[in-house]
């Protein structure tokens, strides 16, 4: 099956009324992940589906179909399978896994290590202010920021880190081609240009009340940690945090008065053992140990292959090689000068402060580049200790 055959049978599945990412991912399992054959099995037996998807595989709409291969071909659009090699790892393990997303940007940036920020859609001026210097130190720290480009806290966590350029990821509730709110239309396209829009609904999906839901596992599922800035007790991203927690993921949330609604929800967060937090810092020291560990998996499947080796095996073996190579301390003096003070003995974070005269959330982010790259260990007590020059390459 030809590539053009290939994207037309995905289309038709995802399209299918009644199958769903689980569905499709069992029927893909079976079929040894031939799309194809899972199509001419849906149409061989598609009564249990219902009568919707009898008549959609009898006959597809094909003016539909053409509209989703139009978007696939206009550039920087992807339909990520989760049978390619770079669909990101950490979905395989949330509840109810996308089958394949579409992706409007760099489709790669999902494999880096992300913070999603979530809160309130009517936010206070001071809780926008926090998602705005959360995601700008973040995102200098190096992490991708990922929110859903809702009003309030994900706009705000979205454009602190454009600003600071560098990459921010959108799960939209919606068709990769419709934007909700639709106020958001330029921030769309500037995500687009500087990060991706990421959706597992078809193009000219419209906003549903469920459909929002969906998304929120999508963001906890990428994310390393979500940070909630301000929720009310009944706010969606209370969702988007229970289901990080699910997950394994950090949560973490922002105290607030006690006076301030919209506080209330981050309270029973840490109530119920979410991480409170207090400077983005904090968050770059507790998700440093897994950042590394699955930037261990991006340079895996940026290795290239040898001969004969396929993507996931060349991975795999590039995962026991090395971790990802940042490298920014060999073409930066203050990284080097920063490596320099750390010396052959343990410092504490306040030291370096002392020693480099670098605000603590400035050294924050250059050790979690250090960290990364495997020329630092971070140990307990906020204590760093250099390794020797030949571990990163253990």
């Amino acid at each position: 099956m030809d590539e053009s055959d290939e994207r037309r049978a995905w289309l038709i599945a995802l399209r299918t009324p009644g199958l769903g990412p689980g569905g499709l991912r069992e029927r893909l399992a079976a079929a040894a992940g031939d799309i194809g054959t899972v199509v001419e099995r849906l149409r061989a037996c598609p009564a249990p589906l219902g009568e919707a998807a009898r008549a959609w595989l009898a006959r597809p709409d094909e003016a539909r179909l053409a509209a989703d291969l139009a978007w696939l071909d206009a550039p920087g659009h992807r339909l990520l399978r989760c049978t390619d090699a770079d669909f990101p790892p950490q979905l395989e393990h949330i509840p109810q896994p996308p089958a394949a997303l579409f992706v409007a940007g760099d489709a790669g940036l999902l494999l880096y290590p992300q913070v999603a920020i979530v809160g309130a859609r009517s936010a206070s001026s001071s809780g926008l202010a926090h998602a705005r210097a959360f995601a700008g130190t973040l995102a200098q720290a190096g992490f991708v920021i990922t929110s859903g480009m809702a009003d309030g806290i994900d706009g705000a966590a979205h454009l602190a880190a454009l600003e600071a350029g560098a990459m921010t990821l959108a799960v939209m509730g919606t068709g990769p081609d419709r934007v909700y709110p639709r106020k958001h239309h330029v921030l769309a396209r500037r995500i687009a240009g500087q990060g991706a829009l990421i959706s597992e609904f078809p193009p000219g999906t419209p906003a549903r009340a469920d459909h929002f839901p969906r998304r929120n596992r999508i963001i906890a599922g990428l994310a390393l940690g979500t940070l909630v800035v301000e929720a009310g007790l009944q706010s969606g991203s209370l969702i988007t945090a229970r289901l990080a927690g699910e997950q394994g993921r950090e949560v973490f949330a922002l105290p607030g008065s006690i006076h301030n609604p919209l506080a209330r929800g981050c309270h029973r967060l840490i109530r119920d053992g979410a991480r409170l937090v207090e400077s983005a810092a904090e968050i770059i020291e507790t998700l440093a140990p897994a950042a590394r560990m699955l930037g261990a998996e991006l340079a895996a499947r940026l290795e290239p292959a040898d001969a004969g080796e396929t993507p996931r095996q060349a991975a795999a073996e590039a995962t026991e090689k090395r971790p990802v190579a940042y490298a920014a301390w060999q073409k930066s003096p203050e990284y080097r000068h920063l490596l320099a003070e750390i010396g052959h003995d343990s410092a504490t974070m306040d030291e370096l402060v002392q020693r480099t005269g670098q605000p603590a959330a400035v050294l924050a982010s250059m050790l979690l580049m250090l960290e990364l790259e495997g020329r630092i260990e971070a140990l307990p007590g906020n204590r760093y200790q250099r390794l020797p020059a030949g571990a990163a390459s253990r």
